[in-house]
């Protein structure tokens, strides 16, 4: 799921940015010189992440020949919805890509991209969201740190094809960058300080029912190396933890804004791909540090200590 989430939310913000351009050629903004090659070249990119999600996500499914079921209670399921959603989503990017191809461009196909990109953000936060089990993910927060996160790193890798094919919209997109990057930043870390001060539900001695102050767990017994263990736990102790953090922080949002603001104005096509990379790196880290925050009541009684 890490690599998944990621993926296509890079995908939807890199969509969402294309919109902007989009719009922005039609009002004038942008000088009208033709963009056709940058949005078939960047929609094709679009393409390329979700299709890279999906084969991501395939590795986290037990029969992945059935993956189709996932959409039959769309009626209540927040997942449902996602996999319904997803291959909208990229429908109408092709069909944006095609109006483009044509010479026959409306502005309908890219504000149907940017809404169905914002309701695939919406279905993908809220699957966790509406977890009330794990409070740490049961916040309005997580479907907006889906949102402000997957469009900076969008924008990011905007920044980054149209420094290698349209250099005269890098300095529009970096500027957009160091505004929406800070804020995903900054939204983050309040959602890590809200689920650090929160106070715990359940407790160890609740978990297994014994009221001692001190309880130290020497083995798992049989239950060792379940379903839950594996699927649920990262086995991480708080020194890597913090370590993820830290270094998610750096790599997704420091050393981006330090570059961008020391040298956007002339920011080399090289230096901007590898500049995404970098930030991707560290929302990897973010993410897993995400799912590792999630506190499973079971996971009191079966991590060993």
């Amino acid at each position: 799921m890490i690599f998944f989430t990621t993926l296509i939310g890079a995908a939807q913000g890199l969509m969402l940015a294309l919109v902007g351009i989009d719009l922005a050629a039609a009002v004038g903004l942008i000088a009208p010189a033709p963009l056709t090659y940058f949005y078939l070249a960047s929609g094709g990119v679009v393409l390329l992440l979700c299709a890279f999600g999906l084969v991501a996500a395939t590795f986290h499914l037990g029969h992945p020949l059935r993956a189709w079921r996932a959409a039959a209670m769309w009626r209540t399921s927040w997942l449902s919805r996602e996999v319904i959603v997803l291959p909208l989503f990229m429908g109408c990017v092709v069909g944006w890509m095609a109006s483009h191809a044509s010479d026959y461009i409306t502005i309908g196909w890219a504000l149907s991209c940017a809404a169905l990109a914002l309701l695939l953000y919406v279905c993908t936060g809220m699957i966790y969201a509406a977890v009330k089990a794990i409070p740490e993910w049961a916040t309005p927060m997580t479907p907006i740190n889906y949102i402000l996160l997957g469009i900076a790193s969008g924008l990011l890798l905007c920044t980054a094809l149209a420094a290698l094919l349209e250099p005269r919209l890098a300095p529009g997109l970096v500027l957009a960058t160091l505004i929406a990057l800070p804020i995903a930043a900054v939204s983050r870390a309040l959602t890590l300080w809200r689920n650090l001060t929160l106070a715990a539900k359940t407790t160890t001695q609740s978990a297994i029912g014994v009221r001692h102050p001190r309880i130290v767990q020497t083995s798992q017994g049989m239950s060792a190396g379940s379903f839950g263990t594996r699927e649920f736990f990262h086995g991480r102790g708080p020194i890597t933890l913090w370590a993820v953090r830290i270094g998610a922080a750096l790599l997704g949002a420091v050393v981006p804004l330090a570059v961008l603001i020391n040298d956007g104005a002339a920011l080399s096509a090289l230096a901007a791909v590898l500049l995404f990379g970098l930030q991707y790196v560290g929302l990897l880290a973010e993410r897993w540090s995400f799912f590792a925050e999630g506190q499973h009541p079971q996971n009191l009684y079966h991590q060993a200590r």
